[in-house]
């Protein structure tokens, strides 16, 4: 496998668009290889995401006697971030192999989108702000889950079915060039 992009989801209603974020990364030619948290598996299509990947999602480290991935990864798409991963990844947490792929991406200076997936009653915690600025300042670009800008936006609490139908997957791919 050459390079590919690796799309990170995490436990958010928005995970359950991770193929229509694959099939959009794969248009603009990339591979893609999927990292979930632990949290975002009830809401993964594992089929699908093997049937369209030809891999099953990773969510934890290799054993040690495992060969490692052939390739480099090119790029993260955190996509949907959620509260604790964000703020996990701005404290540099690499305690999970969805953290350890996002923060060592950002150490390495590659190429990282982030789409935060925060309901509104979390958004105001001091933590959050500090958090999106301390990302924004490593590169991380952010993208408003309603519009598909620059930036980030809260999602009022109970309407993340309708964020979710709204959000255009082609976004990411255009972003990450």
């Amino acid at each position: 496998m050459a390079g590919y992009v690796t799309l990170i989801v995490c436990g958010a209603p928005l995970t359950e668009r991770a193929p229509d974020v694959i099939r959009a990364l794969q248009a603009a030619g990339r591979e893609v290889v999927v990292v979930a948290t632990p949290a975002a598996h009830p809401w993964l299509d594992h089929d699908l995401v093997r049937e369209l990947t030809g891999s099953a999602p990773q969510s934890d480290f290799r054993d040690p006697s495992q060969p490692k991935r052939e390739g480099d990864t090119e790029g993260v798409v955190l996509c949907p971030g959620t509260f604790n991963t964000i703020n996990q990844a701005a404290a540099g947490a690499a305690n999970t192999y969805a953290l350890a792929q996002l923060c060592s991406a950002i150490g390495e200076g590659l190429p990282v989108i982030a789409v935060p997936f925060v309901n509104n009653k979390l958004w105001g915690h001091p933590a959050w702000k500090r958090s999106l600025t301390v990302l924004e300042d490593a590169g991380v670009k952010l993208v408003d889950v309603h519009t598909g800008k620059p930036g980030a936006a809260p999602v009022q609490s109970g309407t993340g079915p309708e964020a979710v139908a709204r959000f255009d997957p082609a976004w990411v791919a255009d972003l990450l060039g």
